[in-house]
């Protein structure tokens, strides 16, 4: 296990209640494996933010949710339809794939994509959330992934989960593999 990473994007998801736990990935298939352990802490309701640099591993992640929550469709990135869903084959949630990089303003710009209506019955994720969708729910769990930036092709990042809210506050105790935050 890697020392954990203190970048950027790590100080983001530190919320005042936040349960922080941080996780080193070596590849992209372990991106997708992490996805899909964290989908079976998921349950319709959970909003999912996730932050990191172009590149860093955010629809990867959200490819290993898709799998492990077992939804209809290739999950890929959403940024030039914004939001994709992908029903269940089962039961179980649907996943909402919003990627909100070319949105500008707050919640108030997302209305349009109904998230509020959305997430009761679904997973709502949702890749450059921060500061555009946090009002949606009291209890979300934040994924910032940390990667070297620059002329690189280490495929090494350091991933924090901060769970926000009740839901999430025994997250330390429900995933394996991290190092407390």
């Amino acid at each position: 296990m890697e020392a954990p990473h203190n970048g950027p994007a790590a100080e983001t998801a530190a919320a005042p209640d936040a349960v922080t736990v941080r996780i080193a990935v070596e590849s992209p298939e372990q991106m997708t494996e992490l996805g899909r352990e964290l989908a079976r802490l998921l349950a319709p309701g959970d909003l999912v933010m996730l932050t990191g640099e172009l590149g860093a591993g955010k629809t990867t992640l959200t490819r290993g949710l898709g799998e492990g929550l077992g939804v209809r469709g290739a999950v890929t990135s959403p940024t030039f339809v914004i939001a994709r869903v992908h029903p269940p084959l089962a039961d179980g949630p649907a996943l909402v794939h919003v990627d909100a990089y070319r949105l500008g303003g707050g919640l108030d710009e997302m209305e349009d994509l109904d998230l509020d209506v959305s997430l009761p019955d679904s997973v709502v994720v949702v890749e450059w959330g921060d500061g555009k969708v946090e009002e949606l729910s009291d209890h979300r769990l934040h994924v910032v992934i940390d990667r070297a930036t620059g002329d690189t092709d280490d495929e090494r990042r350091t991933v924090t989960l901060a769970g926000v809210g009740t839901r999430w506050a025994d997250l330390r105790t429900r995933i394996g593999g991290g190092t407390a935050g």
